[in-house]
């Protein structure tokens, strides 16, 4: 196992915008097309919650967080590619621990595991999923053990 060196900063604490829209009149096909281009726009996160609306009806409440500075691109495209009439934004602050990469070696190939670091200490660790992928799907093995393979390597 190959490690970076632990990095300097613990966290960052970043400033940004949570938006959302109401949805009770949007198919499914249109939500993931959504969602791909909000990505490509720069969101950052973007997910779906089903809720209730007036009169009962089952809604989508559509959130996404992104920078400051992309207020104006992401509320032009909830406007022009879903069916809502308004967005409600708020700024919030989002604290990310500090993130290392290190390559786990597997008897089937190389994964990358991003580890979240406090006080100079991992606490948390999650191999990449399009590596252990790749690699389920290059020797016809199921997912779950090239994940099994990675867990060890990371406990010795």
């Amino acid at each position: 196992m190959v490690s970076n060196p632990p990095p300097n900063n613990e966290h960052i604490d970043e400033q940004m915008v949570k938006m959302e829209v109401n949805l009770d009149d949007i198919s499914g096909e249109w939500l993931g097309y959504v969602m791909d281009v909000l990505f490509e726009a720069g969101a950052n996160d973007v997910f779906y919650t089903p809720i209730y609306m007036k009169k009962n009806r089952p809604g989508i409440l559509l959130q996404l967080l992104c920078s400051n500075n992309n207020i104006n691109k992401m509320k032009e495209i909830l406007l022009k590619e879903t069916t809502t009439l308004g967005v409600r934004y708020y700024p919030l602050t989002v604290h990310r621990s500090e993130r290392i990469f290190t390559k786990v070696e597997t008897r089937w190939g190389t994964v990358t595991v991003k580890q979240g670091v406090s006080n100079g200490e991992v606490f948390q660790s999650s191999p990449e999923f399009e590596d252990c992928k790749a690699i389920a799907e290059q020797h016809g093995i199921p997912l779950k053990k090239v994940y099994e393979q990675v867990w060890k390597a990371l406990e010795s």
